[in-house]
């Protein structure tokens, strides 16, 4: 699964992806960007 890193500003492959459930109840992924360590987010996606 991939999410936008910021940092890199470009897509990454999630490194360590965990599935959350945000405040108002929507699926989320987040991880961590395999190239910056920076921590990496994806709405309305759920971890496989």
């Amino acid at each position: 699964m991939e999410a936008y890193c910021v940092k890199c500003k470009s897509k990454t492959e999630i490194q360590n992806p965990q599935s959350i459930t945000m405040k108002n109840g929507r699926p989320a992924t987040q991880g961590t960007c395999p190239v910056c360590s920076t921590k990496v987010f994806r709405i309305g996606a759920a971890a496989s």
